[in-house]
């Protein structure tokens, strides 16, 4: 009689482990059917934003977060080409464009949770050569994951209140992407205002760590945005018309 060993139950199970996860769908098929909505349409393009009433909000696109220090990611790094070609194509048609860069005192309460970086006047708080070449933009430093609570940014909210639309990209997609569009949203709303918060898919990013799966932690940020009323997107057609 022929007894099967320990060493092969496991090699079947892993055999069938294998088989399992080749039959799993990629990220980009799971994305799509978890927001048919954005992927379903064609390309959102620049020209639907009128310039008087939209706004392209940059965040934390710096050298901290796409090229150097303790959170540098390439997931951010990669975005930076795509950046560039969209704040060029919002500056040819007159769209203001803000940039937020985390710019934080030494003794940041915000070092407890994160480690230390992008200190106030350092490389790390500088947005990257690349986007600090195309220029254009109002920088605003912050000093919280929430650069809607920066003051200066309250003060430009004020000062336009025409821009009920705005487009948003960058870093962090869970953490201050999630926290600006959810908060400026429920700002909106709560003086009964109507608006148009977007966020591109393809624009956003976030690191990927132990603890912290990227795609994971980015399909639940984008289902929280989605149920607040923020509008997802696949993608964002840069290119002047």
């Amino acid at each position: 009689m022929w007894i099967r060993s320990p060493c092969w139950d496991m090699f079947f199970r892993k055999g069938c482990d294998v088989m399992k996860l080749a039959a799993l769908p990629s990220e980009a098929t799971i994305l799509r059917d978890a927001f048919p909505a954005a992927f379903s349409a064609a390309p959102a393009a620049l020209s639907s934003f009128p310039p008087e009433s939209s706004a392209l909000v940059v965040m934390d696109l710096i050298n901290g977060f796409a090229v150097e220090g303790a959170l540098y990611s390439p997931n951010t790094a990669s975005l930076l080409p795509a950046a560039a070609n969209l704040m060029q194509a919002c500056r040819s048609r007159n769209i203001p464009i803000l940039f937020f860069a985390d710019s934080h005192p030494s003794d940041s309460p915000e070092f407890s949770s994160y480690p230390v970086h992008c200190l106030q006047g350092s490389e790390e708080s500088r947005p990257v050569d690349l986007l600090e070449k195309e220029g254009g933009y109002r920088l605003f430093p912050k000093n919280s994951t929430n650069g809607f609570l920066e003051p200066a940014f309250g003060q430009w909210l004020a000062e336009n209140p025409a821009v009920t639309r705005f487009i948003i990209i960058g870093c962090c997609t869970d953490i201050c992407v999630q926290q600006f569009a959810l908060t400026l949203k429920t700002e909106f709303n709560r003086q009964n205002r109507p608006s148009q918060i977007v966020v591109p898919i393809d624009l956003t990013a976030t690191y990927d760590t132990p603890g912290h799966p990227a795609f994971i932690t980015e399909l639940a940020s984008y289902q929280n945005m989605q149920t607040s009323g923020v509008e997802l997107i696949s993608t964002l057609a840069a290119d002047p018309i």
